[in-house]
């Protein structure tokens, strides 16, 4: 009887474990909400050195829902031609207007391999990158947004120069 009781102890507790974790992981959005798109509106170096480079993306953010989203910050990866290139977060807070946009300034962060692998693609005379940045926005004390986009951007141009602008518009991939 003790077995019978400690089994069934341990399928509630596992299936309100289960539950909460599936509300929790759908707290960034309300019920019935569409994910925001996020691209990359430009690129810019910042600085770097041998080992580091650091450049300014600014990303847009679209709402395509009838209520504001509140983002606290995100955390997200750049690939670009496939291959990883950067990495970053901000704490930028920003309200995403219903049905609008906004612009996020982030830093993201490469190092030489990164750099070196993209350095061969502006020698070939490419003038845009196709991107994937994937990542989380933060929404809130229970949660956030998830997203994964594609797109291309103008190639970086260097210090106080942006990228030309997004060429083809984000795809979302679930």
């Amino acid at each position: 009887m003790i077995k019978l009781e400690g089994r069934r102890r341990f399928v509630w507790l596992a299936a309100a474990g289960l539950g909460l974790g599936i509300v929790g992981g759908c707290a960034g959005l309300q019920f019935g909400m569409k994910k925001p798109e996020v691209s990359v509106a430009s690129i810019r170096l910042l600085d770097g050195n041998l080992l580091e480079q650091r450049f300014l993306l600014t990303l847009r953010v679209t709402n395509p829902n009838t209520s504001d989203i509140s983002v606290e910050g995100l955390s997200f990866t750049l690939d670009i031609n496939g291959q990883h290139f950067a990495r970053g977060v901000g704490n930028q807070p920003v309200v995403i207007p219903r049905l609008g946009e906004a612009t996020l300034d982030v830093t993201a962060t490469t190092g030489l391999a990164g750099f070196l692998r993209q350095f061969k693609e502006l020698m070939k005379g490419r003038d845009t990158l196709e991107y994937r940045i994937k990542g989380r926005l933060v929404t809130g004390n229970f949660g956030g947004i998830d997203f994964d986009q594609t797109g291309e951007v103008g190639m970086p141009k260097g210090q106080g120069e942006p990228a030309g602008g997004s060429r083809t518009p984000p795809t979302e991939k679930f």
